[in-house]
């Protein structure tokens, strides 16, 4: 999953070299919903079929696939996709402010808190205001960056809200989601979709790969690694989708970073370890040391 996620920003790059921004993001979507349902179809996979679980899958098509990949694609015609992909890893802090701002299902702790001011911090530090040249192109690239993070984590917030709970499995969950998000973006094809293109083979496969394996598979791996090991463990990905994404823009495109976007995604990862509780600023006091009776467990 992180491999197939970051390397999602390397092909977005390429692709907009001859199709326009939207037309990736509806390329993607068009794709991912096709692979996924037949994939339905093989397997014989219901779907749910209350209109209130439709309603709600409409929703998280909307926040979890058109605006994110809309976003994204438009911001990296002005971003590089390493950069792009450092600001991907913010989707963990959005989650626990949505989680309990937004939605109120739980409760941030001390070092939750700190943790998100810490990876805010870091969003600060990666942006660099004290840069002139910010001021431009590059700066609406990366708030668009931004409200992408924000935008997967009020759809992971949703998500445990509205769906989480109910008894859907892997495969018609992430195509409910694909493939209500298809259906709007077929329909919004006039719109976004009829512009002049300039196709070759590397830009085709990238739109391809994109679809079937960053929109369509993925999900499908998310989902499952989700119901077993749980948000938490699940999100852990996070942490290589960035790396992937800079060593292939590097590698690839031979895009640079700046000093200040490496400190600024170390200050998230660190925000992220103190939102997920998995490092703690001070551990709790131990009370005396007693003696236990064996047990043979």
């Amino acid at each position: 999953m992180g491999l197939v996620f970051g390397a999602s920003f390397l092909f977005v790059k390429i692709a907009l070299v001859g199709v326009s921004f939207s037309q990736v993001s509806w390329a993607r979507i068009i794709m991912g919903g096709t692979v996924l349902g037949v994939i339905c179809l093989i397997g014989r996979h219901r779907l749910p079929r209350e209109p209130i679980v439709w309603l709600h899958f409409g929703v998280i098509a909307i926040s979890g696939c058109i605006i994110p990949y809309t976003c994204f694609s438009w911001a990296e015609q002005y971003v590089s996709s390493g950069l792009a992909s450092i600001y991907n890893a913010v989707t963990p802090i959005a989650t626990a402010l949505m989680v309990t701002v937004a939605f109120r299902v739980e409760r941030l702790s001390r070092d939750q808190l700190v943790g998100v001011a810490v990876g805010i911090l870091g969003v600060i530090v990666i942006i660099g205001p004290w840069a002139l040249e910010t001021l431009q192109g590059s700066i609406w690239g990366q708030v668009a960056c931004l409200t992408a993070g924000a935008s997967y984590g009020f759809t992971g917030a949703y998500t445990r809200r509205f769906l989480s709970g109910r008894p859907i499995s892997g495969v018609p969950f992430a195509f409910m989601q694909i493939g209500l998000a298809a259906g709007m973006m077929a329909l919004a094809t006039p719109f976004v979709a009829l512009t002049p293109v300039s196709l070759s083979l590397p830009i085709v496969l990238s739109l391809m790969t994109l679809g079937a394996f960053g929109t369509g598979l993925a999900y499908v791996w998310n989902i499952n690694v989700f119901r077993v090991w749980g948000p938490t463990a699940t999100s852990t990905f996070t942490y290589i989708t960035p790396i992937v994404g800079v060593i292939l823009g590097i590698l690839v495109l031979g895009e640079t970073l700046s000093w200040n976007q490496p400190v600024g995604a170390g200050l998230v990862f660190l925000g992220i370890l103190l939102t997920q509780s998995r490092f703690r600023l001070r551990r709790p006091s131990s009370g005396p040391a007693t003696d236990a009776p064996a047990t043979g467990v």
